[in-house]
């Protein structure tokens, strides 16, 4: 199985201003990212996909492949797909899409993305992503937490932000469904990337801003995986600031 693992890194965010950039633990944040895939040892192509002149030169000065992409692209999956076509990647068996501003995901997660794709495991998988239990009834609420549910097969049955599945109404048997939180690290074989992006955007796309319901709307399989640990995306200055302090006692420790 041969994978690699694209990093989309895009300079403009905009509710942490140039995020990517930021270096309070003496590394842009996106080197921390693509660090942590490299040192898992699963990739034999471990890049960087960003819209920025600067955050390519910070990572090629920091010895990190960098690939300068298009601006205009709608998604970090259409970014991905740009780079791995300029890398020539038709080759490998697994693409990994590893978000820039989630420098923690576990190599016991992104390991069980790539092995769903082994034919003997489970012929037919297209795309995967991962999923954790969601015990915060603040989480639940929130519109920032991506929920989603499954079906039997583990297949995705819908992706939203709105709290799902319901507590269920008075007297229903059978106790209430598992609340899953989304990670949003996918998997895909080079192919359904391809066939993703050439997907017009659904209406549940649009309505949820979640992209990957334009694969379900299509018809299409979504496979999600138990991770074994919850990664932790940085989108605010606390977030970035607690991330800072995890590095200092890791480093002290």
């Amino acid at each position: 199985m041969r994978a690699a693992a694209l990093l989309p890194a895009r300079l403009g965010s905009t509710r942490l201003p140039r995020k990517m950039l930021l270096s309070d633990t003496g590394r842009p944040l996106i080197e921390h990212s693509a660090r942590n895939a490299l040192q898992t040892g699963l990739f034999d192509r471990v890049a960087v996909a960003t819209d920025s002149e600067e955050i390519q030169a910070a990572l090629e000065a920091a010895g990190i492949e960098a690939v300068l992409t298009r601006a205009d692209h709608r998604s970090g999956t259409d970014r991905i797909l740009e780079a791995a076509q300029r890398l020539d990647l038709h080759d490998h068996d697994v693409i990994v899409n590893v978000q820039g501003d989630e420098p923690e995901v576990a190599r016991a997660d992104l390991a069980r993305l790539i092995e769903v794709f082994d034919e003997a495991a489970g012929p037919g998988v297209e795309i995967a992503t991962l999923c954790t239990p969601l015990d915060s009834a603040e989480a639940f609420a929130s519109p920032q937490v991506v929920k989603v549910v499954r079906d039997g097969g583990g297949d995705a049955l819908y992706f939203s932000r709105a709290p799902i599945p319901g507590a269920g109404h008075p007297g229903a048997e059978g106790g209430a469904a598992p609340r899953l939180r989304h990670i949003g690290v996918y998997a895909f074989r080079p192919r359904a990337l391809s066939e993703f992006c050439s997907l017009p955007v659904g209406r549940l796309e649009r309505a949820e801003s979640l992209e990957q319901l334009r694969w379900l709307e299509a018809g299409r399989k979504l496979r999600v995986l138990d991770a074994a640990h919850a990664a932790l995306g940085i989108d605010t200055r606390a977030e970035y600031d607690a991330f800072v302090a995890r590095c200092k006692a890791r480093v002290t420790s």
